[in-house]
């Protein structure tokens, strides 16, 4: 196992006028032992710098340490990784068990121990009655699950986890989320996970990494992440639904954007005016959609009322006041936070 250290990474393609800068001076630190989620939108530029620690891309400026090494210009093969794909890759013609073993076979691993190797990772991944299939004959979950036993075997100091999870179904997509998280468990191995899923993301990560056009917005717990986002793009980008991001709230100062989570915002007799326009059922909980102010034209505005609650009715105008202590304030020209954060003691 091994720490990772991000010092000033940038990437560009291109050179001179035409360069292109797709990663704009990362630094972070990744314990030894710790799953890291990198997390973002389509071509905020996580995957660019997945690759740049795998060896598949190339560092532009600044250094990538892999525990005590500078792996800027040694080959992949040489950085001690193993990268799980969202496309399994596996040899069609191959079993299970050849499928895994084949990475240690050609580097001419004892067969003794390659079988020892496939034997474990199978009992870890509960594929041990499925090691003489092909993978014609696997569900999609199983694939992914070999394609993880064939990073396990390696025994590496890292493993790099790009969208593993995209083409499998919902259902799936919980299981094997479930299978990850017990496999960093049982083996303790620093791990870095690209994901544009905010869920895969929260529930996952020990820390996560936010990126958002090639720079990187927070780097914390999921918890101070979704309690104290450190500026309006992420406050918008964790939470389902978003925070709500307003800069006409009564009270609220010029050049200031209240930040408020729909499940911080409590129906009032004497709270501001909210026009109701959507109302979802969601079992335990409804949203409230609608914008502030009587009329159709306000600022957007969410709601989230627990069961008990009565229903607003479309149309109708309720008020609403956020809970003392849960509002957020951002710069209008940076987005970047303007006041301190408290986390909630139960997130502590």
């Amino acid at each position: 196992m091994a720490a990772i250290e991000f010092t000033n990474v940038r990437k560009s393609y291109h050179h001179g006028a035409k360069a292109i800068q797709v990663i704009h001076g990362v630094n972070a630190e990744i314990r030894d032992g710790e799953f890291v989620v990198i997390v973002g939108p389509s071509g905020c530029g996580k995957s660019t710098l997945l690759r740049m620690v795998a060896g598949l891309e190339e560092v532009s400026e600044g250094t990538i340490r892999i525990g005590d090494r500078v792996v800027n210009e040694l080959e992949p093969a040489q950085r001690d990784i193993a990268m799980v794909f969202q496309n399994y890759a596996l040899y069609p013609h191959m079993s299970v068990f050849e499928n895994m073993a084949y990475g240690l076979k050609i580097r001419k691993v004892p067969a003794a121990e390659i079988k020892l190797r496939v034997d474990k990772a199978a009992q870890i991944l509960e594929l041990g009655s499925l090691l003489q299939r092909k993978p014609r004959e696997l569900s999609g979950g199983q694939r992914q699950r070999v394609a993880m036993g064939r990073a396990i075997v390696r025994q590496p100091q890292v493993f790099l986890f790009d969208e593993p999870l995209s083409n499998l179904d919902a259902k799936l997509r919980v299981q094997t989320r479930l299978e990850i998280e017990k496999l960093h468990r049982a083996l303790g191995i620093t791990t870095l996970f690209v994901t544009h899923d905010q869920v895969e993301a929260m529930t996952l990560a020990q820390r996560m990494l936010v990126m958002n056009a090639g720079h990187m917005e927070q780097f914390g717990t999921p918890e101070e992440v979704y309690h104290c986002p450190a500026t309006t793009f992420v406050a918008s980008f964790i939470g389902t639904p978003t925070m709500n991001l307003l800069r006409n709230a009564p009270g609220v100062q010029a050049g200031r954007i209240l930040g408020i989570r729909p499940e911080h915002l409590r129906i009032s007799e004497n709270g501001w005016p909210m026009k109701v326009h959507t109302v979802e059922m969601l079992g335990a909980e409804r949203l409230v959609y609608g914008t502030l102010g009587n009329t159709d034209e306000g600022e957007p505005i969410t709601l989230r009322i627990n069961e008990t609650e009565a229903p607003p009715v479309v149309g109708q105008t309720i008020h609403v006041l956020p809970l003392s202590g849960r509002e957020h304030y951002f710069d209008t020209s940076t987005g970047l936070r303007v006041t301190a954060c408290q986390m909630p003691i139960s997130s502590i």
